[in-house]
């Protein structure tokens, strides 16, 4: 698919893989529209991009709906969707102190990153089949799980399990969709320097580093948005979730 004109929606986008993703959707000649909770920084980016912000919640029915509809009414149909949008907590199932892992923190990671991906996927496929895309392809869809949701470790009990459920959405979701010729395919990053990972000392991200075992560093976002850019550029991906991850495998802790 050729991206030059094309409509994109980015969730996530004001920051980190998201952000990369939609600079480089845009520097294809992509027109993209980025769906965010944080307004400042969404704005700020769609700025950069000569894009459209609007805010969205994607765990939320409504904010999905509309948003895509507005998103169509300013760039015409869309036809790539990549989903970065995502909680990630960090909470033992049972604490020190002997209290279980809060039910409105596991609901909320499931919410946001797996039911949140499967809402704007459901409904950006909805969109893009009325819309009735001549030719090979109609649209490529891109979600983002996590190594975690094969080698998750202590206190990532509800990360893993969202992760895990959108590595388990790709497939069923490419089979479900290829009757209308969009593809769905899902990149499981290792350790990739986001505004999260910045948040945390050198000394730590430097640890973290090491762990990887060739390149011996933290992933740039850029790398990410660089594996997106492939997906779609090569129509026989599709249905398969691929790790970018510098052949990391994680330890329990």
């Amino acid at each position: 698919m050729d991206l030059n004109g094309i409509a994109a929606i980015v969730t996530g986008g004001a920051s980190g893989l998201g952000h990369a993703t939609a600079a480089m959707l845009a520097g294809a000649g992509a027109k993209v529209a980025i769906f965010d909770l944080n307004e400042e920084a969404g704005k700020a980016v769609a700025k950069e991009l000569d894009g459209a912000f609007l805010k969205v919640n994607v765990a939320d029915d409504e904010s999905v709906a509309t948003a895509l509809e507005q998103a169509e009414q300013r760039h015409g149909p869309a036809r790539v969707l990549v989903n970065c949008a995502g909680v990630a907590p960090a909470i033992r199932i049972v604490n020190k102190e002997g209290a279980a892992h809060s039910l409105d923190a596991y609901r909320k990671a499931v919410e946001v990153n797996l039911v949140g991906t499967f809402n704007t996927l459901s409904k950006f496929a909805a969109r893009l089949i009325a819309a009735r895309i001549e030719g090979e392809e109609a649209g490529v869809i891109v979600n983002t799980a996590s190594v975690a949701a094969f080698d998750g470790q202590v206190g990532q009990a509800a990360y893993a399990s969202s992760k895990g459920g959108v590595a388990g959405l790709t497939l069923p979701a490419a089979r479900d969709l290829a009757q209308h010729r969009i593809r769905v395919m899902t990149i499981a990053p290792g350790i990739f320097l986001t505004p999260m990972m910045k948040g945390l000392p050198q000394a730590a991200q430097d640890s973290l580093a090491t762990q990887v075992p060739h390149p011996s560093r933290l992933g740039a976002p850029e790398e990410y948005a660089q594996l997106v850019q492939s997906i779609i550029a090569n129509p026989m991906l599709n249905g398969e979730t691929i790790r970018l991850d510098g052949a990391i495998r994680m330890a329990p802790r």
